[in-house]
């Protein structure tokens, strides 16, 4: 059992009898308290899709529930279901495209890494990958000798994310985001 400090993302937590999917943290540290830090957590319940936010001081403990992770890559869309097939044995699993929202921003037919999260016996998430590659489609022109660190300029991604990235970066470059922070890491190696 993890103390709340120790709670991630995505992680499945047992809680008022019920599974849970931990979305979002927040950390807060209040003045004047002794003691530590508060985390607040917007949960999703695994069956329903509803919606908790809940409050926890760091040391509280919590539940973890039991779940599989299973390695899958981006099939195809059904409707309003996205559909990921496991790459061992091809099995198929449906994902709402609003529970996964926030994660297609990172997710082309050629994103490797991707886990489908399974709670008692149905997927409920995605785990991602810490970074993916993805093409930019949209940005301005690249200026010769534009310093790889100084100013930044918006640049539109094959999926639809923004990001800002150095000068010297081009439509069509192939470029390293780091998916918790939406941030540029670099130019993708060429293969």
């Amino acid at each position: 059992m993890p103390k709340a400090s120790e709670v991630k993302k995505n992680t499945a937590l047992n809680y008022n009898g019920q599974t849970y999917i931990v979305r979002d943290i927040e950390r807060s540290v209040p003045q004047g308290r002794s003691g530590g830090s508060l985390y607040r957590m917007r949960m999703y319940e695994v069956v329903s899709n509803s919606k908790i936010d809940e409050t926890f001081k760091d040391s509280d403990m919590l539940e973890l529930a039991d779940l599989t992770r299973v390695p899958v890559m981006f099939s195809y869309i059904d409707g309003d279901e996205y559909v990921f097939m496991n790459t061992e044995d091809y099995t198929p699993y449906n994902l709402a495209k609003t529970t996964i929202e926030d994660d297609l921003l990172f997710i082309t037919e050629s994103t490797e890494g991707i886990q489908v999260i399974i709670v008692d016996d149905m997927p409920v998430a995605l785990d991602l990958p810490t970074n993916v590659e993805l093409e930019i489609v949209e940005t301005d022109p690249s200026i010769k000798g534009g310093s790889a660190t100084s100013r930044t300029k918006p640049a539109i991604l094959t999926t639809g994310l923004t990001v800002n990235v150095p000068e010297h970066v081009s439509t069509g470059d192939v470029i390293r985001i780091h998916v918790e922070e939406k941030k540029f890491l670099g130019k993708a190696d060429s293969k």
